[in-house]
Order: structure tokens, then sequence, then C-alpha cells
């Protein structure tokens, strides 16, 4: 199983999560690209972490919404979308070559990650820039949803990911941020979820209904209070499991580049 969270999202002054402190238990870093969040230095910094760490390195595509965190809904033509996804990749591309790593996969993030779940149209941008950029960028998506077979349809390998510290609703679907619940802060509890899911492959949704995910990465948002606890206990009670943990794509480290 995969540990990821998202990472690089301080900007200047203002500093989001310990990124320090999650690369040395998570085993995928799904870092920002500086539409939604992160500056330049701050995250070539923390791609130079990861590599020292040897977790695999994803680009975190977002929105251009600084301000909303990447969290305000959008509706770029196709053509905008491409570009932004296609520049994005390409910026980090060039940082991580210069921390000494590589990126292995694209996660998008905040509303355009839920609004491509389920929309054509925006998924199959971010579908034909990946394809433009690198073809053999894995793509990371919510279990469960259109995209994923979208996707593969189109030659993309694509892996679902479960969020540890969110709600869901009954049709696999995350519970709105706008809802009392939607996220989740008891770390032991969540803990327990996670190797629930783990080894039933069922959660329970937030009206108690049990559901099937199928994934093979579990996501620990970096900016949530308490994170870092959160993902040590997981990390903790996975282990103590024997469940193995690795990065769902090779690290650049691992695979001898």
């Amino acid at each position: 199983m995969d540990i990821n969270s998202d990472l690089g999202e301080s900007y200047g002054a203002w500093r989001m999560g310990d990124d320090a402190a999650m690369l040395a238990i998570v085993t995928s870093a799904n870092v920002a690209c500086g539409f939604h969040a992160g500056d330049p230095a701050g995250i070539l910094q923390t791609l130079k972490n990861a590599a020292a760490h040897g977790v695999s390195v994803g680009a975190h595509v977002a929105y251009p919404d600084l301000v909303g965190f990447g969290r305000r809904n959008m509706d770029p033509t196709s053509a905008e979308l491409v570009a932004d996804v296609i520049y994005q990749v390409g910026a980090l591309q060039g940082l991580a070559a210069a921390a000494g790593t590589r990126i292995t996969y694209v996660k998008p993030h905040g509303a355009l990650y839920n609004t491509i779940a389920h929309d054509e149209r925006q998924g199959g941008d971010v579908i034909t820039a990946l394809l433009a950029t690198d073809p053999t960028l894995t793509l990371l998506g919510l279990a469960g949803s259109p995209l994923i077979e979208r996707a593969r349809e189109r030659g993309l390998t694509v892996v679902a990911e479960a969020f540890a510290d969110r709600a869901y609703n009954d049709d696999g679907t995350l519970v709105s941020r706008r809802l009392d619940g939607a996220v989740l802060h008891d770390a032991d509890a969540v803990a327990e979820r996670m190797l629930q899911w783990v080894q039933t492959g069922e959660i329970t949704s937030i009206s108690g209904k049990r559901i099937r995910l199928q994934a093979d990465s579990i996501c620990v948002h970096g900016d949530s209070p308490g994170a870092v606890a959160m993902a040590q206990r997981i990390r903790a009670h996975l282990t103590a499991a024997g469940v193995p943990l690795a990065p769902f794509v090779a690290s650049a480290s691992a695979a001898g580049r």
C-alpha cells in the first residue's frame, strides 16, 4: 500500500503543513506546481527532501486559484485547461531534475480533482495534457470515478486512491467540505478506519453504510491540522498489521535513475 500527501504548498512567508516531517512517513508526495499554492524556492526544497527520502514525486496540478487554494470550481476552455496542465507538469519536471529526482505521476488538486472525476470534457482535457507531455506518467484519481476507466481507455496508467481524512457519501464521492463532518480529525480513529479498509476493501460512509473502494494509495492532506500525527498513526497501524508499504510508482532513486 502507498501513502501519499499534498506537499510543497507553502507560499513565501505563509507556511502550510510540515513537509520535512511528512516526507519521513509517506511513500509518495503530490507536489504543488504554483497554481493553487507553492513558490519555486519552496517547491524545489520539497523536491530535494523527497529525493533524499526516496519518496516518489507527482505533479499536483490545479486550477489557477491561489486565493481559493484551488478549491473553487472553474470552467476553463479546453485549450486553457490542456495548456495549464502541460505548463504545471513541465515546471515541476524542471525543478525535479534540478533536485535530482523526476516526476512519475500526476494528481489533480481540489476542485479540479473533484470536477474531472465525473466531468467528461474537463477529464478528457487533463488526459490529453498528460498524453501530450509524457504518456508514461501515471494518473492518480478518485476511486470508483468514471475518470479511471476513461483514462485507461486512452492509454494512461491509472491508480485510484482512498482518502484517510475525508468522509464519503454513499455513492463513493467525497462529502463536500462545506458540510459538517466532511473532514476527519481523530488520528487513531482514522488509522483504524484505513486498516479496516485495507483488510476488507470496505469503508463506512457518512451515513453509516459500508461501501466498497478499490484503491492502491491512501491520501492524507498535508494542510489538515494534525496531518503528521495522522500519517504516523496510519503508517504504524498498517506496519503492525504486516501491510507492506511502497510507492505505487518507483521513486527515481529506487529505479536507479
